[in-house]
C-alpha cells in the first residue's frame, strides 16, 4: 500500500482510436521550427458507459476486448485535507482498515480472493483522495464488485481491528518516515510552508491524535465519507458496459448515501517573506536543503507550464540542475524539482544533497540563478518540446506506472477525472492544454513563482560524527 502524483498503446487495444505522430526533427531544425507537429486522436480513453446510481455512485466504463483483462479503480473524494486538527492520520488509517473484513469477508482475505484468481490488487492515500484497485481475468469482475461492495457496506470497524491496524501504521511511520534519510525533513517543509493545517500535516498523521481517538470518532469517520455519493468507479476492458451497469446495480445500488459533505477551507495567504528552519537528520549522511514555494492547484492556469518547468529543470541526466549543479559547477551530489499535483494549493520543490566543501549559502545561490533563467530568457524551442515529449511518455509508454497502454493505468485516470472534476474528456483537454504551452507561458509562470520572499527553505544537517582519538 502507498501513501503519499503527469497523471498515465498498442494498436490492438481499445485505444486503437489514439493515432500518435511525431515528425521528428534534428536539433538545428527544431530550433528554426519552434513547432512540432503532434497528431492525437480522441478520446484517449473511450467512455463506452456514464451512469450514475440513484445512491449517487458513479460508474464510467470503457470496453476493450483485445485481452480478456479487466480493471476496477475506485476513487473516494477523501484525503488528508478532509481531516480536523486534532484527529489527523484517518484517511491514511482507513486505507489499511478497509483490508481488515466486513459483513460476508474475513480479515485480509479481500487480498486472497484477488490474488487466488491471478489478479493484483492496491489501495494509496492522498492529501485530497484514496483510491481502491483491482486488476483480474475479466471473467472474475463480478468477484471485485462483491468484495468492494461488501466493505462499503459493512466493514467491521472494531477495537481489535482498530488498535491492530494503529500498529500499522506506526511501524509504517518507523520504516518509511523516521528511518529513511531526509524523509522527516520533507514533512517538516511543508508544515511550514503552508499556513492552512488542512494542506499542511502529514498523510500519516500524527500518533497522539490516533492514539486519542475513540472507535466512535473513527466510525464517524467512515461513515462520513465512504458512501456511494461519494465514490466514483471506474472499469476498464474485456467488459460489457450494459452488464456492468447490471452488477453495479445489483451489488451497489441498496448502498445509502449520506448527507452532503462539509468540505474544509484550503485557501491559503500569499507568503509576504521568506521562511527557513534548520534540522538535524541521524539518518542523513551529507547535508542537504529544501526549498519550495507554494504553487496553483491541478488544472488551473499555471499548472501545465509549472509542470514542463520541473521536467525541465530535473528529469534526466541532461536536465538543467543536474548539468549546472552536479556535472558543471560540482556543488551537489543530488538534486531534483518536484511538483505534487494536489486539487487544491501545492507546493513546487527542490531537493538538494550537497556535495562536501559547499555551504547551503553558495548552493542556494547557484540554484536561485537556475530558476532565475526562466525569467530573463524563454527556453528553447528544443528544451521545450523534450519536456513535452516526457508528458507523451508518460502517458503512452509501456514502462510508465500511468500508462494507457494498461488497463489499471486507464482505470484509475477515468476514476479520478470523474471524481475530481466531473468530466472524462478533460483528459483530452489537459493533453492539449501542455501541448500548446508556451516558452512565454513559462517565462511568465517563473516570474510570479520564484521569489525569495516566497520560498521556504528545511537546511538538513547530520549528525556530527565523534572525533576518534588516535592518541596512545
Amino acid at each position: 500500500m502507498q501513501t503519499n502524483k503527469l497523471s498515465k498503446l498498442f494498436a490492438n487495444l481499445a485505444l486503437t482510436a489514439l493515432s500518435l505522430t511525431i515528425y521528428c526533427q534534428c536539433p538545428a531544425a527544431v530550433a528554426q521550427e519552434s513547432e512540432v507537429k503532434v497528431a492525437i486522436k480522441k478520446p484517449l480513453i473511450p467512455v463506452s458507459k456514464d451512469y450514475t446510481l440513484k445512491n449517487g455512485l458513479r460508474l464510467l466504463v470503457s470496453e476493450d476486448h483485445s485481452v480478456p483483462v479487466a480493471s476496477i479503480a475506485i476513487v473516494y473524494d477523501v484525503g488528508a485535507r478532509d481531516e480536523v486538527k486534532g484527529r489527523s492520520g484517518f484517511a491514511h488509517l482507513f486505507e489499511h482498515m478497509m483490508f481488515q473484513g466486513s459483513q460476508n469477508v474475513g480479515k485480509v482475505e479481500h487480498f486472497k480472493f484477488i490474488e487466488n484468481v491471478g489478479g493484483s490488487l492496491n489501495a494509496s492515500t492522498h492529501a485530497d483522495f484514496t483510491n481502491y484497485f483491482e486488476k483480474v481475468p475479466s471473467n472474475q469482475i463480478e468477484l471485485c464488485l462483491w468484495l468492494e461492495s461488501d466493505r462499503m457496506r459493512s466493514l467491521k470497524i472494531t477495537p481489535d481491528n482498530f488498535t491492530n491496524q494503529l500498529e500499522t501504521v506506526k511501524e509504517e511511520k518507523r520504516m518509511r518516515v523516521d528511518n529513511q534519510p531526509y524523509v522527516p525533513s520533507s514533512i517538516r517543509l511543508e508544515e511550514l510552508a503552508f499556513d492552512n493545517w488542512g494542506n499542511g500535516h502529514p498523510t500519516i498523521g500524527y500518533f497522539e491524535d490516533l492514539e486519542a481517538s475513540s472507535i466512535k470518532d473513527v466510525k464517524q469517520f467512515f461513515d462520513t465519507y465512504y458512501a456511494p455519493n461519494n465514490a466514483t468507479m471506474a472499469i476498464v476492458g474485456d467488459v460489457n458496459s450494459d452488464e456492468m451497469v447490471k452488477l453495479v446495480e445489483k451489488y451497489f445500488g441498496s448502498i445509502p448515501r449520506v448527507e452532503a459533505i462539509k468540505r474544509p477551507d484550503l485557501s491559503e495567504p500569499a507568503q509576504t517573506h521568506a521562511k527557513s528552519e534548520k534540522m538535524v537528520d541521524k539518518q542523513a549522511q551529507m547535508p542537504a536543503f529544501w526549498m519550495a514555494w507554494k504553487a496553483p492547484a491541478r488544472r488551473e492556469k499555471d499548472f501545465y507550464a509549472l509542470n514542463l518547468m520541473q521536467t525541465i529543470l530535473s528529469t534526466g541526466e541532461s536536465s538543467r540542475l543536474y548539468q549546472r549543479m552536479v556535472k558543471g559547477d560540482k556543488v551537489a551530489l543530488k538534486v531534483d524539482a518536484s511538483y505534487e499535483e494536489r486539487r487544491g494549493p501545492s507546493l513546487f520543490e527542490t531537493f538538494v544533497v550537497m556535495k562536501p566543501g559547499n555551504t547551503p549559502e553558495k548552493v542556494r545561490e547557484v540554484l536561485m540563478e537556475e530558476l532565475d533563467k526562466f525569467k530573463k530568457e524563454p527556453v528553447s524551442a528544443e528544451e521545450l518540446q523534450k519536456a513535452k515529449n516526457q508528458i507523451l511518455r508518460g502517458l503512452f509508454s509501456s514502462n510508465s506506472y500511468a500508462s494507457l497502454q494498461r488497463s489499471l493505468g486507464r482505470a484509475e485516470m477515468l476514476a479520478e477525472y470523474g471524481a475530481f472534476f466531473g468530466d472524462p474528456a478533460l483528459i483530452d483537454k489537459d493533453l492539449e492544454t501542455y501541448m500548446a504551452v508556451t516558452a512565454e507561458d513559462i517565462q511568465k509562470v517563473a516570474g510570479r513563482i520564484f521569489n525569495k520572499e516566497g520560498a521556504t527553505t528545511i537546511d538538513v544537517s547530520p549528525v556530527a560524527k565523534e572525533k576518534v582519538s588516535t592518541s596512545k
